[in-house]
């Protein structure tokens, strides 16, 4: 999966030249074998020096502090969101939920490569969630739907109907 998230990346980026990936290990961790170097290993690694070599680093947060709070997402997707279990997607989301009440973006007021790979980590789990389960995490739903439609970042993915329109009452659906 990471692979095709690298590849929509590079599309999102505008690379125009495609990268070759290989993974590693049980859990699949991608590898970019670079050309000037030893190979990148890491969904993470990886995406940085795609943002890094297409020219965006605003991707990465303009300040110290939004590349921190980026770098704190982009960990947050590999240790919690890929390492965890089923289990955990309820926690998961109520964190994401709780952080994002105030938010339009993970690091604030600016869309982030943050975004982008945290969008791609939790589609599956919004598509397997009912209407009535999106409803208990709107601002996840909320933040999900917005990142979606962001022009060029799904490529890969299917659009996912976030949520039912409210000006109905329950007892019509």
């Amino acid at each position: 999966m990471a692979i095709r998230e690298l590849s929509s990346l590079e599309k999102y980026l505008g690379l125009k030249k495609p990268n070759k990936y290989t993974t590693q290990g049980d859990k699949k961790v991608p590898v970019l074998q670079n050309n000037n170097g030893p190979p990148l290993v890491g969904l993470v690694t990886v995406a940085c020096h795609l943002v890094k070599e297409a020219k965006h680093a605003e991707l990465l947060g303009n300040s110290a502090e939004d590349r921190a709070v980026v770098q704190q997402w982009l960990e947050y997707r590999v240790t919690k969101l890929d390492g965890g279990s089923k289990e955990d997607v309820r926690t998961i989301l109520k964190e994401l939920n709780a952080y994002l009440e105030d938010k339009v973006y993970l690091a604030g007021n600016q869309f982030t490569l943050a975004d982008i790979i945290l969008y791609y980590g939790t589609h599956s789990l919004i598509v397997d969630l009912s209407v009535q389960e999106r409803e208990q995490f709107l601002n996840v739903t909320r933040w999900f739907d917005h990142i979606q439609h962001v022009p060029g970042v799904r490529h890969h993915l299917p659009p996912v109907a976030v949520l039912r329109n409210r000006i109905y009452t329950s007892k019509n659906h």
